[in-house]
């Protein structure tokens, strides 16, 4: 084989392995969960669109309304429409295996998960596809658990392939996901939650 074509070949190798290592984590959500790390194409995607980071994911559910993940410093317009990253991709992107471990990652991924609108069979293709289904899982077990009443997570339980638990210790806690009152209007002292998820502006 001619020598010229041999380094041709080396430069497309090299050039797609530093590509590669640079969106790599060291410490992924994967490797907390004992399972294998993959090249994520719905990260590659985010980046491709200025979301290289975790803190543009967690910016850019701010803005889709999780007020309660506010910091003070987003700005007002959004990172990226919803038509070119949506709200179900955005919840898999956080929620995604293959990006740095973070639990505020996984909190906003779940606020994200249970966006009023999500189509729960994209949200089941996007987590196969990323070989995120038993994070999914978790997160939707923890929504039909605090809201039995919602078809939704029933629905999107059903459409994932079943798989193995997740590794305790490595999820925040189910109680992380809602917001707890012990005061009811009407009823008087009483325990009640409520799944954090986005809020619209008129809320």
């Amino acid at each position: 084989m001619p020598l010229w074509i041999d380094q041709k070949r080396w430069r497309c190798i090299d050039t797609t392995l530093r590509l590669n290592s640079a969106n790599v984590y060291t410490d992924t959500l994967a490797h907390r969960l004992g399972t294998t790390v993959h090249f994520s194409p719905l990260l590659r995607k985010a980046r491709r669109l200025g979301l290289a980071t975790s803190e543009d994911l967690w910016t850019l559910a701010v803005q889709r309304g999780c007020r309660h993940y506010w910091q003070g410093t987003e700005p007002k317009g959004e990172l990226v429409p919803s038509s070119l990253f949506s709200n179900e991709e955005l919840s898999i992107a956080l929620l995604n295996c293959a990006t740095q471990y973070s639990p505020h990652s996984i909190r906003c991924g779940a606020a994200m998960l249970g966006a009023v609108g999500n189509n729960p069979v994209l949200i089941a293709q996007l987590a196969v596809r990323e070989r995120s289904q038993s994070v999914v899982r978790y997160v939707a077990e923890c929504g039909r658990k605090f809201e039995p009443d919602n078809g939704y997570w029933s629905q999107l339980l059903i459409l994932l392939p079943d798989c193995q638990p997740v590794k305790q210790g490595v999820m925040p806690h189910p109680t992380r996901f809602v917001t707890m009152n012990g005061y009811e209007r009407g009823i008087g002292k009483k325990i009640s939650t409520q799944w954090q998820r986005p809020q619209t502006a008129a809320a």
